[in-house]
C-alpha cells in the first residue's frame, strides 16, 4: 500500500485524532474549533481520510480503545510455525476465529504471529483455544506468549514532525489490570463505542437511539470508562503504510530479570515504540521484553535498534519484520460469532 498524499490540515487532524478526541455531542465541531475551520470541512476530510477520494485509506478506524483485560477477556500473542507453503492456508483459518485481531507473517523459523482473545463466558477457554487453533493450522510449533507485564502501549502516529516525539507515559501503568463487573447497559455501551464512529455531525446519536439513552448519557459512560481504565482512549487507529510509516518490526531482547524494569522504561521512552511487554521465554525461545517499532523506513528502526542496544547495553536481541499483514482490527467484544465458533468446536 502506498502512502497517501496529504496536505498540512489533513496531519493535523490526524494528529488530533488520535491524541485529543473530544468526547462530546458534535465532536467534530470540537476539532473544527481547534483547528480553526469548520464542522463540514472536518466531516468531509475525515471522509476522504478514510478513503473516500480515491487515495488508500489512512484512518482505519474512530473508535473506543477499550482494556481488553478489564473486560474480563483472557488474551495472549502467540508464535507459530508452519511451512512456507502453508502461510497462507493457515492464516486464513486463524482469522476465521472472531477473537484473532492481529495476525502477521514475520521474518523468523516461527513465522505467524497472532494475538487472540476469548470472553469470560467462554466454554473452552484460551490455552484449549490456542491448542485447537494450532491443530487446525497443521503447526509444527506453537508458543503462547501472554503479557507477564504491560509497560507500553500508545499506538499513536506523529503525521506532523510538530508533537516532537511527544512521550506519553512518564510512569509505569498499574499491573496486572483487574476485571470489573459489567451491567447489561455497559456490556451494549461497550459494543456500540467499539464500532467505527460515523462522518457525520452528531454521530454519536445513532449509537444512544439504539440504547435507549440519550447522547449525553452515552458520552458520561465512556468518560467513566476512561476514567476506571477500561476504556484506554477514544481516537483514531491509522493504517500505518498509507499513512507513512511503511516499517515495522518487532524487536524483542534477552534481558535479565533483574534489569528488566529498568531496560523497560529505556524502550518505552522511545516515541517510535508503540509497544512494550514481558512474556514467558522457552527452551528455543529467550527474548522476554518485546518492543513493537513503527517508522518511516527500515533504516530509521534500525537506528532506533541501535540506539535502544546502546542506552540498555543489551547486545543480544532480534529483529522479526513484518513481512505481510493477513488481519488487523480491534477485537470485537460480547458478539455472537464467538459463542457461535465455540459451539463449532465444543
Amino acid at each position: 500500500m502506498k502512502p497517501a498524499v496529504l496536505e498540512d490540515i489533513d496531519k493535523k487532524l490526524l494528529n488530533a485524532l488520535q491524541w485529543a478526541f473530544p468526547l462530546g455531542p458534535r465532536p467534530y465541531a470540537a476539532l473544527a474549533a481547534k483547528l480553526k475551520t469548520t464542522e463540514e470541512a472536518v466531516i468531509d476530510r475525515i471522509r476522504a481520510l478514510k478513503g473516500g477520494n480515491g487515495q488508500p485509506p489512512v484512518i482505519r478506524q474512530i473508535s473506543a480503545i477499550f482494556d481488553t483485560r478489564k473486560l474480563g477477556y483472557a488474551t495472549s500473542l502467540v508464535a507459530i510455525k508452519v511451512p512456507g507453503e502453508k502461510a497462507e492456508e493457515a492464516a486464513a483459518v486463524l482469522n476465521g476465529h472472531p477473537g484473532v485481531s492481529h495476525n502477521y507473517l514475520r521474518s523468523h523459523d516461527l513465522n505467524i504471529w497472532y494475538t487472540v482473545a476469548v470472553p469470560p463466558t467462554s466454554r473452552i477457554g484460551l490455552e484449549r483455544t490456542i491448542e485447537i487453533l494450532a491443530r487446525e493450522c497443521g503447526a509444527e510449533k506453537s508458543r503462547m506468549l501472554p503479557t507477564l507485564r504491560l509497560y507500553k502501549i500508545s499506538v499513536k502516529l506523529d503525521m506532523s514532525g510538530e508533537l516532537g516525539g511527544k512521550k506519553d507515559e512518564a510512569d509505569l501503568p498499574d499491573w496486572p489490570p483487574r476485571p470489573r463487573s459489567l451491567t447489561e447497559l455497559e456490556i451494549g455501551a461497550v459494543r456500540e463505542l467499539q464500532a467505527d464512529l460515523g462522518a457525520e455531525p452528531e454521530p454519536f446519536a445513532g449509537m444512544a437511539e439504539r440504547l435507549g439513552v440519550t447522547v449525553e448519557s452515552l458520552i458520561d459512560q465512556a468518560r467513566r470508562f476512561q476514567e476506571d481504565g477500561t476504556m484506554r482512549r477514544y481516537a483514531a487507529v491509522l493504517h500505518h503504510r498509507s499513512a507513512g510509516f511503511v516499517a515495522n518490526c518487532m524487536g524483542v531482547w534477552n534481558v535479565p530479570p533483574d534489569r528488566m524494569e529498568d531496560c523497560a522504561r529505556v524502550i518505552m521512552a522511545f516515541p517510535e515504540v508503540s509497544h512494550c511487554y514481558e512474556r514467558p521465554v522457552y527452551d528455543d525461545w529467550p527474548y522476554p521484553l518485546y518492543s513493537m517499532i513503527h517508522a518511516r523506513s527500515r533504516a530509521d528502526i534500525e537506528d532506533v535498534m541501535r540506539r535502544i542496544a546502546e542506552k540498555t547495553g543489551i547486545s543480544d536481541h532480534a529483529m522479526l519484520w513484518s513481512l505481510k499483514e493477513y488481519k488487523k482490527v480491534r477485537v470485537p467484544y460480547f458478539t455472537p460469532e464467538m459463542e457461535a465458533w465455540e459451539r463449532a468446536h465444543l
